[in-house]
């Protein structure tokens, strides 16, 4: 029984199977890493831009493809999605932009694509090269974090709240379903802060969201705050409170495409519970039953229970891109 619309029952309602997602490193940098902002990165990102690392190793889109298509799975999906993941995927010159999403919708056997980028590395252009790709599902991964400008310059993220907001109406003219990021835990904000940046989302055309618990990785720019004692991340009982109330205040509409950060091997430094996901996933599901609450609830309690609530009912369908954006709550 699902309390939320995850990213399962929306593939399972388009696709009628279960769908998996193939990391590809395309080798792009971000504005961050590469001076043309800053040179060290978001305080909280790894060496990697959240990516393999393959493409430095020298494999290409479709040697990652396949290898990873080829490895053993305990439930083998049906269909695959690749996921542009590393760093900023739209990030450079336009027509780079164009080869490399061509040559990533040109893969064997794919079944759509999501593309990890900021909103900052984005525009018209850009926007109609994404909207003009051959796949049949195409999401934009694009990073929010917090709704807090205060936040997001401590963070050295050298984008703004409002340059966040103009790319998802940009991505909604040009039809792109747009999946936003938000971490819960950030320095300067408490768990609170993710309910309120959902608030902020809930009055965009935004399809979907991934909330993240704040990672302390090896490498990061933070992880020298948290060896010196000057940050705490979130206990685990504290990101699940946090991630139930964000939940009951989302619109019911919008796809939850995770729930809980991922770790990549070795790269963890704190907090320890983070390397147990499927723990946390359970707290999570454990504490909206004790509460009798799911996605959207908080918004109108006399609305009726969705649909993707009862076991196998059909979700309902995800706000449209060019739909006009519902006015659950204020703009932020």
């Amino acid at each position: 029984m699902l309390r939320y619309y995850a990213l399962s029952a929306y593939f399972r309602q388009l696709f009628g199977c279960r769908v998996g997602k193939v990391p590809l490193d395309a080798g792009f940098s971000c504005p961050n890493r590469d001076g043309t902002l800053s040179a060290g990165g978001c305080s909280f990102c790894n060496e990697r831009g959240s990516g393999t690392g393959r493409h430095g190793a020298g494999a290409g889109l479709r040697a990652q493809w396949d290898a990873w298509l080829a490895r053993p799975f305990r439930r083998r999906p049906r269909l695959f999605l690749g996921y542009l993941q590393a760093y900023t995927n739209t990030h450079g010159p336009a027509a780079r932009v164009r080869a490399v999403l061509e040559e990533a919708a040109a893969l064997p056997g794919l079944a759509g694509l999501c593309v990890g980028t900021r909103p900052d590395c984005l525009d018209d252009e850009k926007a109609r090269i994404l909207a003009g790709l051959p796949v049949a599902e195409l999401w934009l991964d694009m990073g929010l974090q917090s709704a807090r400008d205060a936040t997001l310059a401590r963070v050295n993220r050298g984008h703004t709240v409002a340059d966040f907001a103009r790319a998802a109406e940009l991505c909604q003219r040009h039809g792109i379903k747009v999946c936003a990021h938000l971490v819960a835990g950030l320095p300067g904000e408490g768990a609170g802060a993710l309910s309120e940046g959902v608030a902020f989302l809930n009055a965009l055309p935004v399809a979907g969201i991934k909330l993240h618990n704040l990672l302390v990785c090896r490498g990061a720019p933070l992880a020298a705050d948290w060896r010196r004692g000057a940050l705490r991340p979130l206990e685990r009982g504290e990101y699940v409170d946090a991630v139930v109330r964000a939940l009951a205040a989302l619109r019911p509409d919008v796809v939850v495409h995770r729930l809980a950060a991922d770790p990549a091997p070795g790269e963890l430094l704190a907090p320890a519970w983070a390397a147990h996901k499927a723990e946390t996933l359970a707290a999570v599901a454990a504490a909206l039953d004790r509460a009798d609450l799911w996605q959207g609830k908080a918004l109108d309690q006399d609305a009726p229970v969705p649909l993707w609530f009862a076991p196998g009912s059909s979700p309902p369908p995800s706000l449209a891109p060019g739909a006009a954006t519902p006015d659950a709550a204020p703009r932020a």
